[in-house]
């Protein structure tokens, strides 16, 4: 198997730099704060402790002691075989799983304060961990939906990770330890910060390139560096994961030198590639195809969801919409990978908070609300249950059997129908407000970087695109 408060909060007035940015972004009153916000934001958190401590209860008091935190003891004892010198990429996991080490070397060095301290405290301190970054990533991820609410983001913050903490794939990162919550984090975090160039610590794309060196999955992002022409992206991303693996390669030379010549090009070693928790592409055509044509039918689905997918995720960066481009990238990472777990599938929280937005747009709470309605049920695994009960089951049963792929393949076309597509004036901007391209490639903005309180009201207009990516126009490249 694979497997703090960040979000800086909604734009002030001021942030906006409404009339810094030119007349025709003038800014729209924002609704008054309404009074008893504290009570509603305490009663929210509340929510949250509560459906966050249903979930951590499950897996981590209530679950089988010997299926305990699986994932989590894979990375844990890879950093042990490296501080005991033992081979990283040989040694597996107790009974009754026995799991090898399938992860980049970087994986196992990152792993090494898990190995200082007990397995319990690791594990909960794991959890601990991903359920702040659950909080973290719905605050990018949700960002315009929660600035509607003045004196309440935190409130509508707290309401909205008390759902996502049900999601099968962001519970199932609790139940396994596993390492998607920190991933799609950076990613996050990288493709939607808010300030410019100038005004942040890192490169951006670096923080991709600390992901891919953590799971190779992020490396997609970089296809979509290349698509976009965004090459100072392109290369700090590369150069980060770079960096972070050479000197991976001089601490580990020989646990460097097993994955990357021989455990990287073994897709056994991440286990029954045909099983159910294999939604990739690959894995529903093991399930379904004639083993004849399973390669090339792969090979031909697979360029035609990166060609497609890539194209989306452009159009969406320049139209301004990074946490888009982020569900957009991690829906063609899941469908094109050779293995994709059901818990892969975290990339769903920032394809629904792209779609819902503010929820100002009907059609695009509804897919929201639909894509929210797939992740909370665990289908594929109905789906495989029901073979053997009648043709008419048997047959509907293989369709949910892959819900997981189909709601992939479905995140992509229903974000080009309902985000890229949205009309863009004769003069290359955007209809519904934006900011200007021409500043922001020269590092400019308008006197949006500093950031107010979480609580902030918000001015701007409704649909206006988040902000960490240049808008539409025909030669948008790099930032």
């Amino acid at each position: 198997m694979d497997g703090a408060r960040v979000d800086p909060g909604p734009l002030t007035p001021h942030d906006a730099g409404v009339e810094a940015c030119g007349p025709e972004e003038a800014a729209i009153p924002g609704p008054a704060t309404v009074p008893g916000g504290s009570w509603s934001t305490a009663a929210a958190v509340l929510v949250f402790a509560l459906s966050a401590g249903q979930v951590v209860h499950r897996y981590l008091v209530a679950h089988a002691g010997e299926l305990w935190q699986l994932d989590l003891e894979v990375y844990r004892d890879g950093a042990e075989s490296l501080l005991a010198g033992r081979a990283v990429y040989d040694w597996l996991t107790g009974a009754p799983q026995f799991l090898p080490f399938t992860y980049p070397p970087f994986s196992a060095v990152a792993a090494i304060p898990l190995a200082l301290v007990p397995f319990s405290v690791a594990g909960w301190a794991w959890s601990a961990l991903q359920l702040a970054l659950l909080w973290w990533s719905t605050g990018i991820a949700f960002r315009p939906l929660i600035s509607r609410f003045p004196g309440r983001g935190t409130a509508v913050q707290a309401l909205l990770a008390a759902v996502l903490v049900h999601l099968v794939p962001v519970a199932d990162g609790f139940r396994f330890g596993q390492v998607n919550a920190v991933v799609v984090a950076l990613c996050l975090a990288d493709a939607a910060r808010r300030a410019p160039e100038s005004r942040r610590w890192w490169p951006t794309g670096s923080l991709v390139g600390i992901a891919a060196a953590i799971k190779l999955t992020p490396a997609a992002f970089w296809v979509h560096y290349a698509a976009a022409r965004r090459w100072r992206a392109l290369g700090a991303s590369v150069a980060a994961a770079a960096g972070v693996t050479v000197v991976t390669a001089a601490l580990a030379p020989t646990a460097s030198v097993a994955f990357w010549t021989d455990a990287l090009w073994d897709p056994a070693r991440l286990g029954p590639n045909a099983g159910v928790s294999n939604q990739s592409i690959r894995g529903a055509l093991l399930r379904l195809a004639p083993q004849q044509a399973q390669s090339v039918v792969w090979f031909g689905a697979v360029l035609l969801v990166a060609v497609l997918g890539y194209g989306l995720s452009v159009r969406l960066h320049r139209l301004g919409e990074p946490v888009a481009v982020v569900g957009a990238v991690g829906m063609v990472a899941v469908l094109v990978s050779p293995v994709s777990w059901i818990h892969h599938w975290h990339w769903g929280i920032a394809v629904i908070g792209a779609l819902l937005a503010d929820a100002r747009d009907r059609g695009r709470s509804a897919a929201a609300a639909g894509v929210t309605v797939v992740l909370v049920l665990p289908l594929p695994w109905w789906g495989g249950a029901w073979p053997g009960h009648g043709p008419v089951v048997s047959v509907l049963g293989r369709v949910v059997e892959q819900s997981y792929t189909l709601l992939a393949i479905a995140c992509l076309v229903v974000m080009w129908r309902l985000i890229a597509r949205r009309p863009v004036t004769s003069r290359g901007t955007l209809s519904q407000g934006g900011v200007d391209a021409g500043r922001r490639e020269q590092g400019e903005h308008c006197q949006d970087g500093a950031h107010g309180g979480p609580d902030a009201p918000d001015h701007r207009q409704p649909h206006q695109p988040q902000q960490g990516a240049a808008r539409e126009r025909p030669d948008a490249g790099d930032q």
